[in-house]
């Protein structure tokens, strides 16, 4: 770990984790206490609180989906309540999942996903009714090299569309192969794109090249999971990630190593109390060396499948 000044990227607040009852992040319930207890009413209320402390400390992006249970209706509440604050706000929402979980902490299926131009065609309405305006960024959610969402004329013009109203499209990835999909989405004849959000860790960070090149195409660059879902947030005493630490609180070791990668504008922080947001923003980037890299990562096609036998908490 290097002390030498760096860049650091900006610090958002992701909404996934307090938009529904279940997630799949770890620690959950030390979070956010008794899963029955996780009411509309009380989640609205939590979301409310973590986007007035996002605000008071100076976080000016806020993330959301279709999928993430009621958080654009959550977000849209507290934007309608802040007028003043909303046009200082960049927001970013995604479609492409939608959200079938019924608010059901055991529920078979929580989310379906869907990269049709008619899922777009449904979701985009959906969205700016739930903001009550439209968000600054709109992303495909998800996009896996198995998605139809690049090679979709149909679709793609809808976007195109989309990008003529003022609205700057993007996409989200997933899974090993994200770098496959971003220069795919660069490289696509008049593309709609120019944001993209993916997910890079310590222990997952093969998109590193792909998304500096997308920010050298001056597309916007936005990291999720920065924590690996919680786990860059516990590690044993004396354990590879906590001597990598060197002292510092491990969730704000993960967001400083995000944060001071080239080429990345924003990263997500998916805090659910406010204490956790507070430690994000006091995150000062932290340059890791690439042994301490090779030794806390884990080969992409074992992170994903664990992270997809993640159970929802």
């Amino acid at each position: 770990m290097s002390d030498d000044p760096v860049p650091s990227a900006a610090l958002g607040l992701g909404l996934a984790a307090v938009g529904r009852p279940a997630y799949i992040t770890v620690g959950r319930d030390g979070d956010l206490g008794d899963p029955g207890d996780r009411t509309i009413d009380a989640m609205r209320a939590r979301s409310h609180e973590l986007l007035d402390a996002a605000w008071q400390l100076g976080i000016r992006y806020v993330d959301a989906a279709r999928s993430y249970g009621h958080a654009e209706e959550f977000l849209g509440a507290w934007l309608r309540l802040h007028p003043d604050r909303a046009t200082e706000l960049t927001i970013g929402s995604k479609w492409g999942y939608a959200y079938v979980g019924d608010w059901r902490m055991d529920a078979a299926v929580h989310e379906r996903k869907e990269h049709s131009v008619e899922m777009f065609r449904r979701q985009w309405p959906e969205t700016l009714a739930a903001l009550g305006r439209a968000p600054d960024y709109y992303l495909v959610h998800s996009v896996t090299p198995e998605s139809p969402a690049l090679a979709d004329a149909d679709l793609l013009e809808e976007l195109r569309g989309l990008v003529d109203t003022g609205v700057r499209v993007g996409l989200s990835t997933s899974g090993p192969h994200q770098a496959v999909v971003i220069d795919e989405a660069r490289t696509i004849d008049r593309s709609p794109f120019s944001v993209v959000q993916a997910t890079w860790n310590l222990r997952e960070g093969t998109v590193g090249p792909a998304l500096a090149r997308a920010h050298d195409d001056g597309w916007t660059v936005v990291v999720k999971e920065a924590l690996a879902n919680g786990e860059l947030a516990e590690a044993d005493p004396g354990g590879e990630l906590a001597v990598a630490a060197a002292g510092l609180p491990l969730d704000a070791f993960a967001l400083g190593a995000a944060r001071a990668q080239p080429g990345v504008d924003i990263v997500l922080s998916g805090a659910s109390t406010r204490a956790q947001l507070e430690r994000g923003v006091a995150s000062r980037s932290v340059r890791v060396d690439e042994e301490t890299r090779r030794r806390l990562a884990v080969d992409p096609e074992t992170y994903w499948r664990r992270r997809s036998a993640r159970a929802w908490r």
